[in-house]
């Protein structure tokens, strides 16, 4: 492809961001059907990363690279392989519908515009993580996919369950970010690259460092909490505050993704060893179980598909976890498919709420005749998600059962973990699909009828979409399957997909077995859910609860260790930085350097030894005032005896900035002090006036013994130098002090104005306060005012 093409790829990945600023302005002029013109920036996104399709089929890839920070090496690059285009694609595609679909569902509200710029920030940044090729650029763009999801979870941000869930959510996958970004730096300083695509070229450097085991369990801790895995699974059902366009855009290509993208990544590099077989399998296979028993237990539509979809990322994560090819040829299949079905799913459950009041399944039934275009669309995913035929889901359960076979020793433990997860995984398709609409018609809280086209367009063609996939499965081995999986083995892969199994053996047997023991458990789901019901409440606690108590005990912890080191009181703060002070110079000074040579009495004139004496008689006078007023017009002596001194030694610029700032200290103190109600005496302790001498001359004496090593050591004259050589040439000034604050620290000065600034308003307003008597002052005051009546 050509560097204009290139160039058009960081636009496409960009793009969003752009769009989120538009955002809110078109809706404010267009209203909800500002979703139909916002829905053209992701569409060509998705058309953009599609021409990709010819180039990267014939295994070929693309690195697109700007300088970002080259003092560090930081590039502003990108690399397009099989992974990153179909991961993008399905971002831009499946967001192409959420904007429509948000369109419609969001119709009126009055925060439209915002939810749509977030919806876009979010978009952008997962095409940032799938695409990114920097280390440093990629951690950058997945902490932002949990900033972002922090604001669409919390969009309702009135409600305490919208603010949990967002806080929740932030907290949990920042936290792993973090993890992440240590295991980052670990692979930036083994390998001392920073692109990941020169990293996919040397793949086994890292599995053959000493620290290959930091920086597998740094990046699990990423990849884990970013894709909900167990434990860190509670924060994604919860996240189903957040309203139904975030649920469908989340869980089908979005946010959860990125962890088993990273996961499917990282293959290469870290995959294929004893600990990423036995760990993965081990946590997929824990997260698909508890997944989906967890959600035959819900009765609400999005917690339902929630939970499965905690399962889902679990299934493909044990898949990834084998490292065999058929089972990631598997995983590959099964993204794809989860992405549509699920997005389609979710979509159905938020038209099911918005057009008849509630997604309580026990609530609902009846709704084909008044939803028949939401029923079908619901139909055709949820057959998919179930694994029948003619649905690529079917294909992508097939695959993976011949791939889980292969598993070696593990391949009993997780054949067995897939059809037991497949199987509820049926049921809750079965459920989602049926319930609300076969049956006899129920009562719903509001009058049911089918949604705008802006609402079941995305569900249509997500279904369909899923059909086609299959119907057409050759193809889609070739330009999609195949070339992601090439990403995943470091290898050319030769995928070919049929919908017809060309032999009927143990997987298709298999899923002869997950379809009757599915269909046997769906018609036992109430007996199911009630039995759940009841282990959970055995049971009790659980990972959600336990988060709620270790923010409670860090909130506690953290208000004690505040109290302790933010007491209040002024003099302790002083106390504690003049120890630090003193601890800073003078253990250096014994430790490292040793004690300096006693400098030899220098020749003063008499009026020098006069101007210090009088310094040691202001000194002095702040030791004895009484008040504090007295100990800061004494200390002034010091200030102005120093600028005499500067004077005397030919600084005169430096003594008359110094004879200011004294002179602005002593009169803006002193008036301070004179406003404020401040008790004369000095309340310390005998022992506590000792502690805080023996710090004052540890300070003094450290800074003291610093400066007397400092001018014992040979002048380096380099500095000087350079201001004495361009002082006049480069700022044109002959007063090389001048130049030096005005020119070459400039920056430097204003900040110190700028703190002069602040100081200043700061006195001013503690000048100008005035204390307001409280509502039982008030009432004391007119009780006495009445007595004394």
């Amino acid at each position: 492809m050509t560097a204009g093409s290139f160039d058009v790829t960081i636009i496409a990945i960009m793009a969003p961001f752009a769009a989120a600023a538009v955002a809110p302005f078109a809706t404010r002029l267009l209203g909800a059907n500002a979703a139909w013109l916002l829905a053209l920036i992701p569409a060509a996104i998705f058309a953009h990363f599609a021409g990709y399709i010819p180039l990267i089929s014939q295994g070929e890839t693309a690195t697109i690279s700007r300088e970002w920070v080259p003092s560090y090496g930081v590039n502003f690059s990108f690399y397009i392989d099989g992974l990153s285009m179909l991961f993008a694609m399905l971002i831009s595609g499946i967001g192409t519908l959420i904007i429509l679909y948000a369109g419609g569902y969001l119709k009126g509200h009055p925060q439209q515009g915002r939810f749509f710029s977030f919806l876009f920030l979010f978009m952008g940044a997962m095409l940032g993580v799938v695409t990114g090729n920097n280390l440093l650029t990629l951690f950058i763009f997945w902490e932002l996919t949990s900033v972002t999801s922090f604001l669409l979870i919390g969009f309702d941000h009135l409600r305490t369950a919208s603010r949990r869930a967002a806080t929740q959510a932030l907290v949990v996958t920042g936290s792993g970010g973090l993890a992440l970004l240590a295991g980052f730096l670990l692979i930036m300083g083994v390998t001392g690259e920073m692109e990941m695509s020169e990293l996919l070229s040397q793949p086994d450097v890292i599995k053959n460092s000493g620290y290959y085991l930091p920086i597998f369990l740094l990046i699990l801790g990423g990849a884990f909490t970013k894709s909900a895995q167990f434990p860190f699974h509670f924060w994604l059902p919860n996240a189903m505050e957040a309203p139904t366009p975030v649920s469908a855009f989340l869980h089908s290509a979005t946010m959860v993704k990125a962890g088993v993208y990273l996961l499917m990544r990282m293959h290469p590099l870290l995959g294929d060893t004893v600990l990423w077989t036995t760990i993965l399998p081990l946590f997929g296979g824990a997260t698909l179980i508890v997944g989906t028993l967890l959600a035959v237990r819900q009765t609400d539509l999005k917690l339902m598909l929630a939970y499965t979809t905690v399962a889902s990322l679990g299934l493909l994560v044990m898949l990834v976890g084998t490292s065999w090819e058929k089972a990631l040829e598997g995983a590959v299949l099964y993204l794809v498919a989860h992405s549509l079905f699920k997005g389609a799913l979710f979509m159905v459950a938020g038209t099911v709420d918005h057009e008849a009041g509630t997604r309580d399944v026990t609530k609902l039934g009846g709704l084909r005749g008044a939803m028949p275009i939401t029923f079908a669309a619901a139909c055709l995913a949820s057959l998919s998600m179930a694994g029948l035929p003619p649905f690529i889901g079917f294909i992508a359960k097939e695959i993976l059962y011949e791939g889980t076979l292969g598993a070696g020793g593990l391949a009993l433990a997780v054949t067995a973990t897939a059809v037991v997860g497949n199987a509820l995984m049926l049921v809750i398709a079965a459920a989602v699909a049926l319930k609300p609409f076969i049956g006899a018609k129920v009562e719903t809280p509001k009058h049911a009828h089918e949604g705008p086209v802006l609402l079941f367009a995305g569900p249509v063609v997500l279904s369909l979409t899923g059909l086609a996939a299959a119907l057409f499965a050759h193809s889609t081995g070739e330009a999609f399957i195949g070339p992601m999986l090439s990403s995943l083995t470091g290898q050319a892969a030769n995928v070919d997909l049929h919908l017809i199994p060309a032999h009927f053996g143990m997987p298709l047997l298999l899923s002869v077995v997950t379809v009757a023991l599915g269909i046997f458990l769906y018609l036992n789901l109430d007996r199911l859910r009630a039995t759940m019901a009841s282990l959970l409440e055995t049971i009790g606690w659980g990972p959600d609860k336990g988060f709620d108590q270790f923010i409670s005990a860090l909130v506690t912890f953290s208000a004690k260790i505040t109290g302790m080191v933010q007491t209040g009181k002024m003099h302790t703060y002083m106390l504690v930085i003049f120890a630090i002070v003193a601890g800073a110079v003078l253990i250096p000074t014994f430790t490292m350097n040793g004690l300096p040579n006693w400098p030899e009495v220098p020749d003063y004139r008499f009026y020098e030894w006069g101007i210090l004496g009088i310094a040691i008689l202001g000194l002095i006078a702040v030791l004895v005032a009484k008040t504090r007023l007295t100990a800061i017009v004494s200390l002034g002596i010091q200030g102005f005896s120093v600028a005499v001194i500067f004077m005397f030694f030919g600084a005169p610029d430096l003594s008359f900035t110094q004879f200011m700032v004294e002179t602005l200290s002593v009169v803006i103190l002193a008036l301070v002090m004179t406003r404020l109600k401040l008790s004369p005496r000095d309340h310390r302790t005998k022992p506590a006036k000792v502690v805080s001498g023996v710090i004052s001359l540890g300070a003094g004496a450290g800074i003291a013994l610093t400066l007397m090593a400092i001018t014992q050591r040979p002048f380096n004259t380099s500095l000087a130098d350079f201001f004495t050589a361009y002082s006049r040439t480069i700022a044109h000034g002959r007063n090389i002090v001048n130049v030096i604050i005005v020119d070459f620290r400039g920056f430097d000065t204003l900040g110190e104005i700028a703190v002069v600034v602040l100081t200043g308003l700061c006195v001013l307003a503690l000048i100008r306060v005035r204390t307001t008597p409280s509502a039982f002052e008030i009432e004391r005051s007119e009780d006495k005012e009445g007595a004394k009546g």
